[in-house]
């Protein structure tokens, strides 16, 4: 944003949304020195949803960081990973990155859910 007027005009329209959609990537989840989730940011994350909340919007988060929590739980290397590893690591790290949201939203008495998507629920939206 390049202006005060620019962010006020997003911030009126955040006010004014029904439902917020926010993907969440590996980079601000995710610590890259630790490998642990960056608990700092995600409290301050935590409030803006609860803020969105308290504006009336649904608020539904997209969240990458698995594969990186899993990566430094089972203590593999930083360079590419083979399709078994990424899945390994994909499953070790999702419960860490459930808790993790959960204990930093509980706080503001927002409920936690995940839903695994396939690719035929990508494609029909009935779904």
């Amino acid at each position: 944003m390049d202006t005060a007027s620019d962010h006020n005009a997003y911030i009126a329209g955040l006010k004014t949304a029904r439902r917020v959609v926010i993907k969440i990537g590996s980079a601000l989840l995710v610590d890259s020195k630790s490998g642990a989730v960056n608990a700092h940011w995600l409290t301050s994350f935590a409030q803006d949803v609860n803020w969105l909340r308290t504006q009336g919007a649904q608020v539904v988060i997209v969240s990458s960081g698995a594969i990186a929590l899993g990566r430094s739980r089972l203590g593999l290397p930083s360079r590419a990973l083979r399709l078994e590893q990424k899945q390994a690591s994909a499953a070790a790290g999702q419960a860490l990155l459930t808790q993790s949201y959960e204990a930093a939203l509980a706080p503001h008495n927002i409920i936690t859910a995940q839903a695994l998507l396939t690719l035929m629920d990508t494609e029909d939206r009935r779904r």
